[in-house]
């Protein structure tokens, strides 16, 4: 018999003292060097959830607990998918208790009086089953903690990939990294003023980044224009959204799509006057609406070549004024109650 068998852990469970000794004495005359006893069926359970028994060798007929009654305690315990063998060791040979035990989680029995070899040879098997049901489920744990770990790096990589995506569309319009990152996160931000879940704020952190990276598509001679647009040059400088959709796609990715409609509709207005759709209230995605809301104060708030920052409040009387025309007027209110935190991601995020 082999090392893992012998340090089985062995709960005896019998009134019997008698009954106790003999089995214990085949148990250790069969190299086994874990056993427990108990002559009390009501402390099954506890010395179960204790120890961890390998197997139990049960009687039936008990003061105080039937060993039936034991075996359905013990089924209420047990974690789903766990097979905990209980042979049941009985006098009583008649039908009614053998299905009763088999039906409450029994998985063998032998008769009193018990022959040594077949005791043993039960409880051999049941072992060699029990280490092999749970090998095969410390393997399975292993394999899907592998699965998840994958996952997490796919994970990680489609994230850095769309990070840097978003990077790229900003940085044609000499916009900094650092917009990217406090707009990401005051997005984030608002979606759980809102209350928006943790999970689907989390998307929306990582989403918002690429809200302009359509960009890409637009002629130097437009996107770095110092001046304002004229009538066919704003007309060309609007399909950054419709490109940022195209580049994006329609995978079916939570993620992807959220960041789809992102960078399609963050122009959008609550009043419908904003682009490409001309689409109104909450016809909007949320994602957008919020994208609009911390992208614009975000922008308004930064310097660049070609503007000087604006002070906070003014941005923040022009956010109050946009309420209910370009910003949803709930978010609005959202967002003026989180400002303080708004404020400080830049300096988490300050300008290199």
């Amino acid at each position: 018999m082999n090392d893992v068998l012998q340090a089985s852990r062995i709960l005896i469970v019998d009134d019997e003292p008698a009954n106790v000794a003999v089995l214990q004495a085949m148990l250790v005359g069969e190299g086994y060097t874990n056993l427990i006893s108990t002559g009390d069926p009501r402390e099954v359970v506890g010395l179960h959830q204790s120890h961890d028994f390998d197997i139990i060798l049960l009687d039936v007929r008990m003061p105080h607990m039937s060993g039936i009654e034991v075996l359905e305690k013990l089924a209420a315990t047990l974690e789903e998918g766990d097979w905990l063998p209980v042979l049941v060791l009985t006098a009583q040979t008649d039908d009614e208790t053998r299905f009763q035990a088999l039906t409450a989680g029994a998985r063998d029995f032998v008769n009193k009086p018990f022959k040594r070899w077949e005791v043993m040879l039960r409880i051999r098997n049941m072992l060699e089953t029990r280490h092999f049901f749970k090998r095969q489920r410390l393997r399975a744990d292993e394999l899907e903690e592998i699965v998840h770990e994958r996952t997490r790096d796919v994970r990680v990589a489609q994230l850095q990939i769309i990070e840097r995506l978003g990077l790229a569309g900003e940085y044609r319009d000499e916009e900094t990294g650092m917009h990217v990152m406090r707009m990401s996160h005051s997005c984030k931000m608002l979606a759980l003023a809102a209350g928006m879940g943790a999970a689907r704020a989390e998307l929306i952190l990582y989403a918002t980044p690429m809200h302009d990276v359509g960009k890409i598509g637009i002629p130097d001679k437009i996107l770095l224009k110092p001046g304002r647009h004229d009538p066919d040059e704003r007309k060309i400088m609007e399909t950054h959204v419709s490109i940022g959709a195209k580049i994006i796609g329609e995978h079916k990715s939570e993620l992807l799509m959220m960041a789809r409609n992102v960078a399609l509709c963050h122009h959008e207005k609550w009043d419908g006057s904003g682009y490409p759709q001309g689409l109104k209230g909450e016809d909007i995605p949320i994602e957008a609406r919020i994208a609009a809301i911390c992208d614009v104060f975000d922008a308004l708030t930064s310097s660049r070549p070609y503007k000087e920052a604006w002070p906070l409040e003014k941005a923040v009387a022009l956010v109050k004024d946009q309420s209910g025309k370009h910003f949803d007027p709930r978010l609005v209110e959202m967002f003026l109650g989180i400002l303080p935190e708004i404020v400080a991601l830049r300096e988490q995020f300050h300008e290199g």
